[in-house]
């Protein structure tokens, strides 16, 4: 019985320590910065998963920094609806 309590806690942690993770990954205010962010914190996003991260990390690479939240909307696969699910999220500073 000692045992499982001890598993118990355990899992507890873990659990509580992966839900930071997104917390710890962002930027300064809370908000992940989409010029700095690697492809793990991107897919972080909400509707953003490591194919449209991967997106995000090449087109910055080919076209420059973001100048603003917006211009993600110029990666492929990526419309209003993310950006609206994003937006008070990530930053571009």
């Amino acid at each position: 019985m000692k045992n499982c309590k001890r598993k118990l806690v355990f899992l507890v942690v873990v659990l509580f320590v992966i839900s930071m993770v997104p917390l710890a990954l962002a930027d300064e205010g809370g908000k992940i910065n989409i010029n700095t962010a690697t492809v793990e914190e991107l897919a972080n996003l909400n509707g953003i998963g490591p194919k449209y991260a991967e997106r995000i990390v090449q087109y910055r690479e080919a076209n420059g920094p973001f100048v603003k939240v917006e211009d993600i909307l110029m990666v492929k696969g990526i419309g209003a609806k993310i950006l609206e699910l994003n937006k008070n999220v990530i930053t571009v500073k």
